[in-house]
């Protein structure tokens, strides 16, 4: 292995302009007398760098530990003193093995916007999904910050992952804490391994109490695991963790359903006002981002960027463009690219329910007493309760009665027996009319019997169903009565019915959700309140919903809704809602709200693609409360939905322009088969427009963005086996495939090690510790991933992974390939050149050690430079196929021109580095220009203001020199006709 910096006295033990020290990953470096590998560094305020590392040399071999230049002394290798040594490997297997990790292990530069890994992964070729993270990559953006509002259903969390893919490829995702609601913790966890192969440790409410038998006393969990899942609930006690949060800092945070960040001085606002300065990438994630307000919403963007909005009450779309991006189902790029993969939705049908007798006796003292329509004052002194009890009456009797009671008890608290004895008297009648009610006198849980059963659910079917309530009390009930009625008997009675809401812990709810994705499981059946109505795929095995009661919301139906309607949904969703009927005068049954509300979110939804802009107040709980007073005043439901907003007290009006710039037409980024020049190079563009580089293009960039030896992952993993474990068969008890791709082994003490970081639930239902199983075979993974959620299975984990860039056992294969060679080693091979070429890796940082420049270069002892080595070696014959003669040479005259060869390559990179630092110069510029006009007596003012003029300045290319790393070196085949020559090089402006 061989150095990284020219000199000591250059760039070695003295610090650059900002006094920080660079280590490059897949550096080899000396500490205490042992080898390691870098793996990342980062510098801190007052301990110099941070060298995260792995053990090289034997005694600390795969050891993971943690440096601080200030604390050891970290010695970087003089590229100068490299020992150059003969390949006796076949093919010069080693030596294009080592220069193919070394390129898998260094870092995209910073300047480097197109996309490298999107076609790798487990999912369909959408582009549309692959734009969130084009976006936050992009020269517009400072940071890669990004608030993904997307509508319910378009895959947010692939989004998301993708996203985190591309960072953790470029070194910027190394330590990553994702939030989300308790019951998507798995469902989220799952997603980011099977799809990306990224795992994510998750600290549910079980998960934390582990961690804290297993962690020494006081120490912040946090540290001890670098990729990290928890929900909001856990994370939003700020008292108990502000003081582990505050000492992290985070390469990329993730906040799912981030609406919920919104009100300032709630919990889960504190916790984002803590989170989103100590991390470099942010992105937010929510299908309702906005509450109504502004300055709500200019606050959630100012998380992502504080200098974006001047006014918080005053700004349009074209302010945050470079922050945000939102699409519907309907959307010209969506709806041409899902063509076949998402099923149309069907139309909502109400199901009407003529009222029972029992119920026709509430209806008509509802009507009378409590909600008269002749004049007649409530007898309820609170305006609004009215309506909450026909609310509790619309869902079962059930709830209606668990409304009576909790008000009964509080008015019996108040010292006003006078004022109280009227609606006393008045619940008490209430109280006595329900009573002695049964399912049988519910018209709705006779409709509903009845519709489960046309639907096909029973003892002997497959057939699920998703049953949605408001009410806790009409959820409990109905799983006491519904599987009898349905047929189940015994032991099919209790499994075949689940019931999920707020109550239930973490670990409860997430069970819930991944029996009901599984087709194996018995439970056929969900009964939920609409704590499912975020977040929750339920479409794996089904696609008919059934809404016991309507909430009175546009937003909270969609919601709802768009748990089975969403990517991925093979049939046609089924929408049936229950809609309890009276024919008492004056009776405000389902047909005064609900039914209208069904028909105008359907119109909605085929006409904008979301419901959401409807009635401009962007959330649920608003549009309830201000239907119920529209109602009182004697509007009806259209009037309230469409009349609203010219209401001068609702103070809409004056926001309708704005909103609609983000909520209303959803804007695209062109048309639909208007694909950029997939030749153009836009990585250096200092636009970053998000259409640049577009995933219409991804497939083709790839191959130039990753430059790679190897032609696949697959061929790499293939060599690197049979390098490092020639006997593979016997020492890993692996097994092959060659039809299928499958591979199986035994993994090693120092992969189990690695593996720590997979899911908990994943390792133990699989017995990973015992045996892998693991393929390129896209085909394969996709397929052992729907077996999973079929038939017979308990699990929705995989039994077979699909190994990408990210994998562990790529990277565990990367990093035993690059420790095959000694310390400050290079490989002499024999190729078609002409003369001896010197392969050098030449790298300008920024002060974070972030590269912003990378060039591989091959360079002469006369200082002729070309700066495409990949291109080189395969001109010159480097490649499977090349015989390896075993001509050794003297290296001491090679030796002799290392420094000659390095100080042209420096010089070289001198020459070209203003061109190649101009794009990223220019897009910094452009920030500081904006802070500098920037006014916001809201925020820190000059403080936030410096901190992010300082955040540009540490991502300019920094110190005078480059570090150079000698990888190889490239010999004259005498018996072979000279093919390749290196010839100065005219490198371009951006590349």
């Amino acid at each position: 292995m061989t150095a990284v910096q020219t000199s000591p006295e250059q760039n070695g033990d003295v610090p650059d302009a900002a006094g920080r020290e660079q280590f490059p990953a897949g550096a080899q470096v000396l500490v205490r007398d042992e080898v390691w590998l870098v793996r990342n560094a980062v510098p801190t305020r007052d301990d110099g760098s941070r060298v995260e590392v792995v053990g090289v040399s034997d005694f600390v071999r795969d050891q993971e530990a943690v440096f601080f230049t200030r604390l050891d002394t970290v010695e970087l290798i003089d590229p100068r003193d490299t020992r150059l040594i003969a390949d006796d490997s076949p093919n010069y297997r080693r030596s294009r093995l080592f220069l193919e990790a070394v390129l898998r292990r260094t870092a995209l530069p910073q300047s480097e916007r197109r996309l490298a890994l999107a076609d790798s992964f487990l999912l369909d070729a959408l582009p549309y999904q692959r734009r969130p993270a084009e976006l936050a990559l992009s020269g517009a953006n400072l940071r890669p910050r990004l608030l993904i509002a997307d509508v319910v259903g378009l895959g947010k969390t692939l989004e998301i992952g993708l996203t985190l893919a591309e960072l953790i490829r470029r070194g910027r995702g190394e330590r990553i804490l994702v939030v989300t609601p308790q019951h998507v913790l798995e469902q989220f966890q799952h997603e980011l391994w099977t799809r990306f192969s990224i795992p994510l440790v998750r600290l549910d409410s079980v998960g934390i109490e582990r961690i804290q038998r297993e962690i020494p006393a006081g120490r912040n969990p946090f540290t001890y695991f670098k990729r990290v899942i928890v929900s909001i609930d856990t994370l939003k006690n700020t008292d108990q963790y502000r003081h582990h949060l505050e000492q992290i800092r985070w390469d990329a945070v993730v906040i799912d359903e981030s609406h919920n960040l919104i009100n300032r001085g709630s919990l889960r606002n504190q916790l984002a006002q803590t989170l989103a300065p100590r991390t470099d990438a942010l992105i937010l994630a929510s299908a309702t981002p906005h509450n109504g307000d502004a300055r709500s919403f200019a606050e959630l963007i100012g998380l992502l960027d504080p200098a974006a909005i001047r006014d918080p009450e005053n700004y349009r779309a074209e302010d945050i463009e470079h922050l945000f991006i939102r699409r519907t189902k309907i959307s010209t790029e969506v709806r041409e690219q899902m063509k076949g993969q998402w099923a149309d939705r069907g139309p909502s049908q109400a199901v009407h329910c003529p009222a029972t007798p029992a119920e026709e006796k509430v209806f008509e003292e509802l009507a009378a007493v409590w909600l008269p329509e002749d004049g007649r004052p409530s007898v309820s002194s609170v305006p609004l309760f009215p309506y909450t009890l026909l609310k509790s009456f619309l869902s079962s009797h059930a709830a209606f009665r668990a409304t009576v009671t909790a008000r009964t008890r509080t008015l019996q608290k108040k010292d006003d027996p006078r004022g109280t004895a009227a609606e006393l008297a008045a619940l008490h009648r209430l109280d006595e009319l329900t009573a002695d009610l049964t399912e049988a006198d519910s018209a709705k849980f006779g409709a509903l019997v009845r519709q489960l059963k046309d639907i096909g659910v029973g003892p002997a079917s497959d057939t699920r169903v998703v049953v949605f309530s408001e009410r806790v009390q009409t959820l409990e009930w109905l799983a006491g009565v519904l599987p009898a009625a349905l047929g189940f008997r015994g032991r099919a009675a209790k499994e075949s019915l689940r019931v999920m809401h707020g109550g239930l812990s973490d670990e409860q709810q997430m069970r819930v959700v991944e029996e009901f994705g599984l087709a194996g499981a018995p439970v056929r059946i969900l009964l939920t309140g609409d704590v499912a109505s975020e977040g929750v795929n339920l479409h794996r095995q089904c696609h008919q919903l059934v809404h016991y009661d309507v909430p009175w919301s546009l937003i909270r139906i969609e919601q709802r809704n768009g748990r089975i309607d969403r990517y991925g949904q093979a049939r046609p969703p089924q929408f049936h809602a229950l809609i309890l009927t009276s024919g008492i005068e004056g009776a405000k049954d389902d047909t005064l709200v609900s039914e209208r509300l069904l028909e105008r979110e359907d119109q909605a939804h085929r006409s904008l693609g979301t419901a959401e802009a409807v009635t401009g107040l962007y959330r649920a709980e608003a549009e309830e409360k201000s239907l119920i007073q529209d109602l009182l005043r004697g509007r009806t439901v259209d009037e309230s939905l469409d009349g609203h907003r010219s209401d001068e007290g609702s103070g809409a009006a004056a926001m309708d322009d704005f909103l609609a710039d983000f909520f209303g037409e959803v804007g695209e980024v062109g048309e639909v088969g208007e694909e950029p020049d997939a030749q153009a190079d836009t990585a250096g563009s200092p636009a970053g427009t998000p259409g640049e580089g577009t995933a219409a293009d991804a497939g083709t960039a790839t191959g130039s963005v990753l430059p790679r030896l190897f032609d696949s992952t697959a061929h790499f993993l293939d060599e690197a086996l049979r390098e490092v474990y020639p006997d593979a068969r016997e020492r890993l008890d692996l097994d092959r495939d060659e039809q299928s791709g499958l591979l199986s082994f035994r993994p090693p003490a120092d992969l189990l090690h690695r593996l720590k970081a997979l899911p908990v639930d994943y390792l133990r239902e699989q017995r990973l510790r015992e045996r892998l199983l693991v393929t390129f075979n896209r085909r394969l993974a996709q397929h052992s991933l729907q077996r999973a959620r079929e038939a017979g299975s308990t699990s929705s984990w995989p039994e077979i992974s699909l190994l990408t860039d990210l994998h562990p056992v790529v990277e565990w294969l990367t990093d035993k390939v690059l420790v095959r060679l000694g310390r400050q080693e290079a490989p002499m091979i024999t190729a078609n050149v002409t003369e001896p070429v010197f392969l050098v890796q030449g790298v300008y940082a920024n002060t974070l050690g972030r590269p912003t420049v990378v060039r591989w270069m091959g360079v002469t002892r006369h200082g002729a430079v070309d700066d495409d080595m990949v291109s080189l070696l395969r001109r010159s014959g480097v490649g499977p196929t090349m015989a390896n003669k075993l001509r050794y040479r003297d290296p001491a005259p090679l030796a002799e021109a290392v420094p000659d060869a390095l100080a042209a390559a420096e010089a070289f990179m001198e020459r070209h580095r203003d061109a190649w630092d101009r794009p990223l110069r220019e897009s910094i510029e452009h920030h500081k220009l904006r802070l500098g006009d920037w006014e916001q007596p809201t925020l820190a003012g000059e403080h936030t203001k410096r901190r992010l003029t300082d955040l540009a300045d540490d991502l300019l290319t920094t110190g005078q020199r480059p570090m150079l790393r000698v990888l190889a070196v490239l010999l004259p085949d005498p018996d072979a006709p000279p093919a390749a020559s290196v010839s100065p090089s005219a490198a371009p402006a951006a590349r």
